[in-house]
């Protein structure tokens, strides 16, 4: 059953000062990288700091939808937990959900989600759970869609194509994010849509293998067969904005400024 909804107060969203250094360092690289058109090396650190720095907040605004939903649905904890703060330091597991992706990131280019924010959805009716698991992967597709129209409208034919490389790598993350997080594996949002039909003994049995399941999913991406056609759908729900996957590519290289090109 689910927790009556208090309509005596609305939620206190208040971003952190951690979260407001994340997106004021995020326009710092965007800047940076914009005016460095005749400078590759300056231009790959703000590329670098442009898709570090947006990927995190892409993060912090995912975890952060996942617990206004459930507080919407009730859940008063996610308050008292600062979830709404959108400060990335009060996830339940901040290495998993910020450091471990980030290295995804550099690795490999793989843009998987993190660990993430504690939530007590068994106390939810199963529409309300798949709700909240929803409320996630839809933040990482609003904001692949926002970045592929910019760079559509006003990127793929300008200058300070740096910037425009660099912007559309992270937007490719974006929709990797999406796709990754409604895979149904434990872990992830796909399996949080499935759960609720599942029953107890196969619940608490998967709970155990659920903080792996994003290392699961890099391990199988690792096998190149997987590993291609993975990429290439992406590559293909990528194009479908009309933007050429090769800007990302260029990002993605770019993005890796430890990497001679």
């Amino acid at each position: 059953m689910a927790i009556p909804i208090s309509r005596a107060r609305g939620p206190r969203v208040l971003p952190s000062p951690v979260f407001l250094a994340l997106v004021v360092l995020t326009v710092v690289g965007g800047v940076v990288a914009w005016t460095s058109d005749q400078n590759l090396t300056t231009g790959r650190i703000g590329v670098f700091i442009l898709v570090v720095g947006g990927w995190v907040v892409s993060l912090c605004l995912h975890e952060f939808a996942h617990a206004y939903t459930a507080y919407r649905a009730g859940d008063r904890e996610v308050e008292a937990r600062g979830y709404l703060t959108l400060n990335p330091l009060k996830y339940s597991h901040p290495v998993l959900s910020v450091v471990l992706p980030l290295i995804f990131i550099a690795l490999g280019g793989i843009g998987l989600p993190g660990g993430a924010v504690y939530l007590d959805t068994n106390r939810f009716p199963p529409k309300i759970r798949r709700r909240i698991a929803l409320a996630g992967p839809l933040t990482n597709l609003v904001c692949a869609i926002v970045l592929l129209a910019a760079v559509r409208t006003l990127g793929v034919d300008s200058s300070h194509r740096y910037f425009w490389y660099g912007l559309s790598f992270l937007a490719f993350l974006q929709v990797m994010a999406t796709v990754l997080n409604l895979l149904p594996i434990p872990g992830l949002d796909g399996y949080a849509l499935l759960e609720p039909h599942l029953s107890a003994n196969t619940r608490r049995s998967l709970a155990q293998v659920a903080p792996f399941g994003m290392l699961a999913v890099f391990a199988l991406l690792t096998l190149p067969v997987l590993n291609t056609a993975f990429f290439n759908l992406i590559y293909w729900l990528f194009e479908l904005s009309g933007v050429p996957r090769v800007f990302s590519a260029f990002g993605y290289l770019l993005m890796r400024f430890w990497v001679h090109i």
